[in-house]
């Protein structure tokens, strides 16, 4: 199945364009949740899919191909909205902030990022203090995809600085709340459609009931999180990378140099058996992540493999995809150059590649001590 629909925008864009750009969006996320693509490991009990984490890792790259943008909301919804909440809400959480957001109605968000932690996610400046039956959280989160679209966020906020990490609590917060504002919204080199942007929180009040498990769990759901999460994002980061391989085979076996199609070439061979292997090499890591979540076995190490190959071999397979098209791979007659730009943050968000190296060295050190 070949996916050729996509949804971007150029920097330049009135507010019709806008307008137009929003409503495709939401039509698109709409379909995805009437397709169960958008709580696809929520039990059907829930309104969810009922599949397991592989279903999802293969959907995640199918729809990625065609759309990374498509991809990434589909990814935050799943992975990092939803995944917390149905392994931590009460019943009544449940009630309100999962079974609502399965559908493609609403989508939620996910706010750990701060403008000063980076990838220190345990330095959270963003503070939950108590007062009477509320919270009131003060602070700023950053880089928040499906920032504005989303009705709900999950949030980790310090409620006992002296404790560091086990200091860090996670809450759910409705959009709009009083308190809770949105920045603007970030010009991105690629995943244009979807909107990136601070979530600010000045004197914001939630219910008490509004906490996301136990006082000081906040730390250890976010880890929890982000592990599942990046299987969502090395599948996204797969769908980017067949796409832009399947642009530049195609257009090997069309274009003509020295009286035969360039798919002839050596060199041409060459780059492309190199991209083939990247791309089945991150895909069967990617599929081992998943399998072993779906077991129950322990996954961190696998999840942070997974994410670093197919992140880093969507952007070596676009940059190389660009080099078969030669001009053709610059100008966006051809979708190679979105694939280049979109690729680039699979390296970045839910941990970069230097984060996830230390992750997969720590844990390492760990099996190979205890042996």
């Amino acid at each position: 199945m070949k996916l050729h629909w996509y949804i971007d925008h150029d920097s330049q864009m009135t507010p019709i364009d806008f307008e137009v750009t929003r409503s495709k969006v939401k039509v698109t996320v709409k379909m995805l949740g009437e397709l169960g693509l958008l709580a696809i490991d929520v039990g059907e009990e829930d309104g969810g899919t009922g599949l397991d984490y592989l279903a999802y890792a293969i959907a995640m790259e199918e729809i990625s191909r065609g759309c990374a943008t498509t991809g990434v909301i589909m990814s935050v919804n799943n992975s990092l909205y939803l995944g917390p909440i149905k392994a931590y809400a009460t019943p009544a959480q449940k009630e309100t902030f999962l079974r609502p957001f399965v559908n493609g109605d609403r989508v939620g968000c996910f706010a750990l990022s701060e403008p000063g932690n980076g990838s220190d996610a345990g330095a959270a400046s963003t503070t939950a203090r108590r007062h009477g039956d509320q919270w009131v959280l003060n602070g700023t989160k950053s880089w928040i995809t499906n920032g504005y679209e989303a009705e709900a966020t999950v949030v980790f906020a310090t409620t006992d600085k002296s404790k560091k990490h086990k200091g860090i609590s996670a809450f759910i917060v409705p959009k709009p709340t009083a308190g809770l504002s949105l920045g603007k919204k970030e010009d991105k080199l690629g995943i244009r459609a979807s909107s990136t942007c601070n979530l600010i929180f000045e004197d914001c009040r939630i219910p008490k009931e509004n906490m996301l498990g136990e006082e000081g769990f906040g730390f250890k759901i976010a880890m929890q999180t982000l592990d599942a999460g990046r299987i969502g994002i090395a599948s996204q980061a797969l769908g980017i990378a067949q796409a832009a391989f399947e642009c530049a085979i195609e257009y090997a076996q069309k274009r003509e140099a020295f009286g035969n199609p360039i798919s002839k070439l050596q060199m041409i061979q060459s780059k492309l058996a190199d991209m083939e292997v990247q791309i089945e090499s991150a895909r069967l890591l990617t599929w081992k992540a998943a399998m072993l979540k779906d077991a129950k076995k322990p996954f961190t190490k696998e999840a942070a493999m997974a994410k670093l190959a197919a992140s880093e071999a969507a952007t070596q397979v676009a940059h190389q995809a660009i080099q078969v098209l030669g001009g053709m791979g610059y100008v966006r007659d051809m979708p190679a150059e979105r694939h280049y730009r979109d690729a680039r943050i699979t390296e970045i968000y839910e941990g970069t590649s230097e984060i996830q190296r230390l992750v997969i060295a720590g844990q390492l050190l760990k099996e190979y001590q205890a042996s």
